[in-house]
């Protein structure tokens, strides 16, 4: 793992916003004067600090929107329930529970989340099996089934499904502010280039962050720095890969990247939501 992968990191990003968006994630998003659009990762397979259990998995929580989403739930509610209480986040908070695919890494969690706050709405692909989506509503919660984009609340979106070459089905959340996008997402099955261009034709803006699992563990180098590349090129500024991403990709990144190499583990912080005049990035972060 790069050392810069060490400690919370708290990351200012041009995601500046002030009105609502409409339901095709297309307008501007955050209609808080604050801005304090967060994001924390709560659960992955490496740890910044003491006292935050790392599992193979991956969940983060959204904070300063109209609802407090949490995206995925981890491989085990423990872990997941004890990393949020770590990092002063209590699942009562929690609104909205998006499920990025099907595999027990990212759906593990929800069962004993939805026992410590069953009052959520939990948006799921409708490919998903019965047993899960049945489950959750036995438990409370509300369940949405998504095919196509769909908003969960002003500045946030779901990209519906995307099927990969794999033939598994995947979600990605949108994070839209006036200036730019940021894309988080599970393990990017159907590729992570494909996500971020199905988000930036969703958004109309630039994705400037893409965070998550990329799903390049056991890529040649040629492979990854293909993919480094074409996110350039798409516009991504900031690159924070996680989970199944694979070490040896995360080093390619963060070299690629270099100072807008966002190291993602559990406890990364991201300040997302300030508004940033110009070019801002730079002027956010410092050069």
């Amino acid at each position: 793992m790069n050392n810069r992968a060490i400690g919370c990191i708290l990351a200012s990003l041009l995601l500046a916003a002030t009105a609502s968006c409409n339901e095709n994630g297309r307008g501007p998003a955050v209609d808080k004067s604050s801005n304090q659009l967060k994001l924390t990762v709560v659960y992955d397979n490496h740890s910044g600090a003491e006292g935050l259990k790392p599992a193979w998995g991956f969940a983060c929580v959204v904070e300063g929107l109209e609802k407090t989403i949490l995206f995925d739930t981890g491989g085990d509610a423990p872990t997941l329930l004890a990393n949020m209480a770590k990092l002063g986040l209590r699942p009562q908070d929690v609104e909205v529970v998006v499920l990025s695919h099907a595999h027990g890494d990212h759906t593990g969690g929800l069962r004993g989340f939805l026992e410590a706050n069953s009052r959520v709405m939990v948006y799921l692909l409708d490919s998903f099996p019965a047993g899960l989506r049945n489950d959750a509503r036995r438990r409370g919660a509300d369940v949405v089934d998504v095919s196509g984009p769909t908003q969960l609340c002003a500045g946030a979106t779901v990209t519906g499904e995307i099927l990969g070459e794999a033939g598994i089905p995947e979600q990605s959340l949108v994070l839209r502010g006036n200036a730019g996008a940021a894309v988080v997402t599970g393990c990017a099955h159907p590729g992570i280039v494909r996500i971020v261009e199905r988000a930036k034709a969703l958004t109309e803006v630039e994705v400037l962050l893409a965070l998550g699992g990329f799903h390049l563990s056991g890529d040649s180098d040629d492979s990854i720095r293909g993919v480094v590349s074409r996110l350039r090129q798409l516009g991504v500024r900031y690159a924070a890969p996680c989970h199944c991403s694979g070490d040896r990709a995360i080093e390619l990144f963060a070299d690629a990247y270099g100072d807008r190499f966002v190291p993602c583990v559990v406890g990364t912080v991201l300040d997302v939501g300030r508004m940033i005049n110009g070019t801002g990035i730079e002027e956010g972060r410092g050069k």
